[in-house]
């Protein structure tokens, strides 16, 4: 299978990855922080290692800040839930994921409202609609670093720099740039930090995380045994503890240390310049294909990332996805992506898209091999 679905989970994994999962459920299979035998121990010692990597690549000071969840949805629900109450309003982008919309939208019963910025490829626009959105009750902003359906970069930085003028906690979607594009916490107005740890981060499946980068914390939406504090009944207001209750997923943190880890020897910024590379070359292959729409500008390092989204003409795009698998052993994704805001936006909510996004492990001649089955399609 030649893997253009890299948007949804990246494929392959680095095998470091695959290593660590095998062995951890072979030699560390027990419960980390609930005992003081050695197994206990070993599992403890590596989910610390992960935390110290992961705020290693994001620029977090406190590794406790790293906070791993089920994954990107359910850090972004831990925010969402956690820090708004009714009364409050919250003001997310155009191009926002479902796991944004739905828990604002699913909020609005307890007496939470909530705007949307139209995003722009006028940067100033972009950051102006923002700012005419803020109202005086507004207690959150979501943003989307990138759209995972057409690639497209919000300014997350103008628009962190905006929130800390009206002192409003915000946080930033990272699914589709964690990894692949370089992120520092230490310098940046971004509080809360949520990705997946499947994708450009090279981990398993079942993995997230939340980088806190704030002592304004959110409230936590599950309770229970932490291996702390164990004779209170009241949850621990310590981090991590505070939002891990229960066994944790030691398999998948595992994997997800070692997919942290490949990512830093490789490095963001050099991730991102071959990925845009490829990106490029394959927008320039299909845009000179007669029948073939493609909706956003050709992929740039400073305003993208490397995601293309298209169509042919006189094609349904599940049929194209369909034929691409069938016929050219292809794997992409079509629809609507699980985001109707960006494909309102760009004007493509009533029939969808496709989605092909490389990685790391993309190569030229899976590229070349792509367009060439398209142009026979078309």
């Amino acid at each position: 299978m030649i893997y253009f679905d890299n948007g949804a989970t990246t494929f392959p994994k680095p095998p470091s990855v695959i290593r660590a999962m095998n062995q951890t459920m072979r030699l560390y299979g027990a419960n980390p922080g609930r005992s003081g035998h050695k197994m206990s121990i070993k599992a403890s010692e590596l989910i610390y290692d992960c935390r110290v990597n992961t705020a290693k690549l994001f620029g977090a000071e406190k590794p406790e800040n790293v906070i791993f969840t089920q994954n990107c949805t359910a850090a972004l629900n831990t925010v969402i839930k956690g820090m708004l109450k009714s009364g409050d309003h919250a003001v997310i982008s155009s191009l926002e994921h479902n796991a944004v919309v739905r828990p604002l939208e699913f909020m609005k019963k307890q007496g939470i409202s909530f705007s949307v910025a139209d995003f722009s490829y006028d940067e100033e626009e972009t950051i102006n609609n923002f700012r005419e959105a803020i109202r005086s009750n507004t207690r959150l902003v979501i943003c989307t670093h990138a759209s995972n359906v057409f690639g497209v970069k919000l300014p997350v930085e103008r628009i962190g720099a905006l929130c800390r003028i009206y002192e409003i906690p915000f946080c930033v979607d990272a699914a589709q740039t964690a990894g692949a594009v370089p992120i520092s916490l230490s310098d940046s107005c971004i509080d809360f930090l949520c990705t997946a740890g499947h994708k450009g981060l090279y981990g398993p499946m079942g993995t997230g995380v939340l980088v806190i980068n704030t002592e304004k914390t959110p409230e936590s939406m599950i309770q229970g045994g932490t291996g702390s504090l164990s004779l209170s009944r009241e949850q621990p207001d310590i981090l991590p503890d505070k939002y891990e209750s229960g066994t944790p997923n030691l398999p998948g943190i595992a994997g997800l240390n070692e997919g942290v880890k490949f990512v830093i020897s490789k490095n963001p910024g050099r991730i991102m310049k071959s990925e845009i590379r490829l990106a490029q070359n394959l927008y320039e292959k299909l845009n000179g294909i007669p029948g073939v729409e493609l909706y956003a500008p050709k992929p740039d390092e400073a305003k993208s990332v490397a995601v293309i989204s298209f169509n042919i003409n006189g094609m349904d795009c599940e049929e194209v996805a369909r034929t691409l698998s069938e016929r050219c052993n292809i794997a992409v994704r079509s629809g609507l992506h699980c985001a109707p805001l960006a494909h309102e936006s760009f004007k493509t909510d009533d029939k969808g898209t496709v989605r092909a996004v490389v990685s790391a492990f993309t190569t030229q001649a899976q590229v070349n091999y792509f367009a060439e089955c398209i142009k026979r399609l078309a």
